[in-house]
């Protein structure tokens, strides 16, 4: 379940930089909100499975409340998601 998250993770992270970095100033700035369309809806998918597997996660390692509000908290930080990734999902 692990791999699982981290995966999730990962490519929330990753999409997540993709409409910031790159979907979001084409949309202003050339007027081509494409990236934003393509990205969007799995970038938002990948939220969700997210937030859902971090708490059941959070249940089986018994994580506290402060872990898990970082965890959580960083899932809406650019680059967040690959600290909590070094910090407390490897083992």
């Amino acid at each position: 379940m692990l791999v699982l998250f981290r995966l999730i993770a990962l490519l929330e992270g990753i999409s997540f930089l993709i409409l910031i970095l790159i979907g979001v100033p084409f949309k202003y700035f050339q007027n081509n909100d494409a990236i934003v369309k393509a990205i969007g809806m799995p970038h938002g998918i990948l939220f969700i499975l997210y937030v859902f597997v971090s708490y059941v996660i959070k249940q089986k390692l018994n994580w506290s409340i402060k872990t898990y509000a970082i965890i959580i908290s960083a899932a809406l930080i650019p680059f967040g998601t690959f600290y909590t990734d070094l910090k407390y999902l490897r083992k």
